[in-house]
């Protein structure tokens, strides 16, 4: 568990990644971090509108988000109601595409690569994990 814990803190390593522990190392893992823990559940994703709610409880955003791809990425490079050492986002469920279309697909996938280099930026790792 610990060489879980140590490679979350590694910021170079941070990503976006398929899971390849279970959900309990990730959990144990994340808590032992002290890193705040984002888990969206995308089953029921079917377009943009859907996806975008789903990430927006995950993250906890505040009532100024704008259920938009701007405000996505405006709430993901700012956080600063959910302070923390580091940050895991855990997206559950989803088909390969996130249910979006292929052209909503890739601004989602631009917006989590892009969340994770600012970040790291910031000298803080930012890890999205599907599952």
């Amino acid at each position: 568990m610990g060489t879980l814990c140590a490679r979350l803190q590694d910021v170079g390593e941070a990503g976006v990644y398929r899971l390849n522990c279970t959900l309990d190392e990730l959990y144990a893992a994340v808590d032992r971090a002290e890193f705040a823990l984002f888990e969206a559940s995308l089953a029921q994703v079917h377009g943009k509108g859907e996806f975008l709610a789903a990430m927006a409880q995950a993250i906890h955003a505040p009532g100024w988000f704008g259920s938009n791809w701007d405000a996505l990425a405006d709430a993901m490079g700012d956080l600063s109601w959910q302070r923390a050492p580091g940050y895991v986002l855990l997206l559950r469920d989803g088909s390969e595409t996130l249910g979006l279309s292929a052209a909503e697909h890739g601004v989602a996938s631009e917006i989590l690569t892009n969340t994770v280099n600012f970040w790291k930026l910031q000298h803080k790792p930012f890890w999205v994990f599907f599952c």
